[in-house]
């Protein structure tokens, strides 16, 4: 972190949104310990770090929008367990709560990064999405950053916490694939047991 800087540390964060297995729970506060020992201010790890934040969210973002709402249903049609009706019916989520999805999204482990995708793909007002990613992104980036500044070589007590939290959003989002497959499932093979009826003579 002495030899990257501030600047270095930003690109690290930039590079965290597209590649989640990056942990800025580890880049953060070894930025805040950076700056304790006086390797560059405070301020500038905040800044620099929360603009490679907006930075690498602005570049999903445009994946968002380059996929958009018709090439999304397109393939959603082609996937087996999916229908169109899903994308519409999460797009139509995302129109009414998307500005919380954005803003707390920025807190949450691996959500971070996949948010700023339907926010693309909804077309979400620019100014409003880098406004939202910019603020959550700051308060998740100053808990780490102070952490760091604060515990010095004690750092990594953080990373233990943050692993908790991690797991603990592993957990609740695979508990939601196996619902989402279990009831796809089952109304798959209702449709198929019920089948057109016969009519009648």
């Amino acid at each position: 972190m002495d030899v990257i800087g501030p600047a270095g540390a930003g690109i690290a964060i930039a590079m965290e949104n597209l590649f989640p297995p990056l942990p800025s729970e580890v880049i953060l506060p070894m930025a805040g310990l950076a700056s304790s020992r006086g390797s560059f201010t405070l301020v500038e790890a905040l800044l620099w770090t929360t603009a490679g934040s907006v930075v690498g969210a602005l570049l999903l973002y445009g994946l968002g929008a380059w996929l958009g709402v018709a090439r999304l249903r397109t393939i959603a049609a082609k996937v087996p367990l999916l229908r169109p009706e899903d994308i519409d019916r999460t797009v139509a989520w995302f129109g009414r709560h998307g500005g919380k999805a954005v803003f707390f999204g920025r807190m949450i482990p691996i959500f971070r990064s996949l948010i700023s995708i339907p926010a693309g793909i909804t077309r979400m007002p620019l100014w409003r999405f880098v406004l939202l990613t910019a603020t959550g992104s700051l308060i998740w980036n100053s808990i780490f950053v102070l952490s760091g500044f604060f515990l010095g070589e004690s750092w990594h007590i953080v990373e233990r916490y943050a692993d908790i939290l991690q797991y603990v959003v592993i957990g609740v989002a695979a508990l939601a694939v196996a619902w989402f497959l279990f009831v796809r499932i089952r109304s798959l093979l209702n449709d198929r047991d019920t089948g057109p009826q016969p009519e009648a003579d």
